[in-house]
């Protein structure tokens, strides 16, 4: 059904620009400006904690859409298992599934990471050391980079299945 179909990529594409497009706000806008609104690195941090927390109440659900969306779109055009092997079409999503796997796991990481109970402790505690946070700083920013990466390398693969 065209206007199924239709829908169900509309769906896909608004989940996708609200992961990838939040992704990407957050990563190149609020983070680098994190340094004009907190004074202190463990500041810096906890807001970091709390923005990913907040965005992940959308991104998660959003997230979910994209895989159950694009289940769906796989499987119109995947007619046989063979077609997945065989064809140009099968190998891109087999790379794209892979992809997307992958930032599945740095996303499941980096919230584990940004977890309340981190921000809890962070707040409550006198003396944080600094290596501690900085380490946590960097891990949050690093996979943050990695799943922004991911992301656009996956739209770069839709793009791809787009156009075959």
């Amino acid at each position: 059904m065209p206007i199924t179909d239709s829908l169900v990529t509309w769906i896909h594409l608004v989940s996708a620009s609200i992961w990838v497009g939040g992704s990407i706000f957050i990563g190149i806008v609020l983070a680098p400006m994190l340094k004009n609104l907190a004074n202190t690195v463990e500041e810096r941090v906890i807001l970091m904690i709390r923005i990913s927390r907040r965005f992940s109440v959308l991104a998660i659900p959003s997230l979910a859409v994209l895989i159950a969306t694009g289940v769906y779109n796989a499987n119109v055009w995947l007619t046989s298992p063979d077609f997945m092997l065989d064809s140009a079409y099968g190998t891109i999503l087999v790379v794209k599934i892979a992809a997307v796997a992958s930032m599945i796991v740095a996303f499941g990481i980096h919230v584990k990471i940004s977890s309340g109970r981190i921000e809890h402790e962070l707040t409550k505690s006198h003396n944080p050391t600094s290596i501690h946070i900085c380490k946590l700083r960097t891990r949050i920013t690093w996979l943050g980079r990695i799943i922004v990466g991911q992301s656009v390398a996956i739209l770069l693969l839709a793009a791809m299945l787009d156009s075959i």
